[in-house]
């Protein structure tokens, strides 16, 4: 929300307003889904992680900070935004794979449906904020190629 006001009090910006305001948004999403993963595990009550949740995890934990990095090409309309927008895609696609993985193992091997639910909504949950950081990547590939 800071920084819709400081677009509205700003005349000039060295990125379009729009895309500001997108990226900015899609930034949000990537919090949103993180905390909301946070939350399924407190609300769920769940004491130890499965493998599959660490897993998750990690992958979480590479995307963003390749996002970062893609984040920081902005600065200086780096040529190696290319680079990090195509790893963030690649793990990307890693969360998917672990996604489909984790839920056909757990149909397989688990006998409790609740048990069941909980995980299923926290893998997808998971997986969501890889889709939402691959949206930040696609925004700022946007944004320097409008610019260059």
């Amino acid at each position: 929300h800071e920084i819709i006001k400081k677009l509205n009090t700003t005349f000039i910006t060295p990125i379009d307003r729009e895309d500001i305001h997108d990226l900015a948004s899609r930034l949000d999403d990537v919090l949103d889904y993180i905390e909301a993963a946070a939350e399924r595990l407190v609300v769920y009550r769940i004491k130890e992680p499965t493998s599959a949740c660490r897993a998750m995890a990690e992958v979480i934990v590479q995307t963003t900070h390749a996002m970062d990095r893609t984040i920081k090409c902005l600065r200086t309309m780096d040529p190696a935004f290319h680079e990090h927008t195509v790893e963030v895609n690649r793990l990307e696609n890693t969360a998917d794979v672990l996604l489909r993985d984790s839920l056909a193992a757990m149909f397989d091997e688990s006998s409790d449906p609740i048990e069941v639910i909980k995980w299923k909504e926290i893998y997808e949950t998971m997986e969501i904020v890889t889709d939402r950081c691959e949206d930040v990547a696609n925004v700022i590939e946007g944004i320097i190629l409008k610019m260059a």
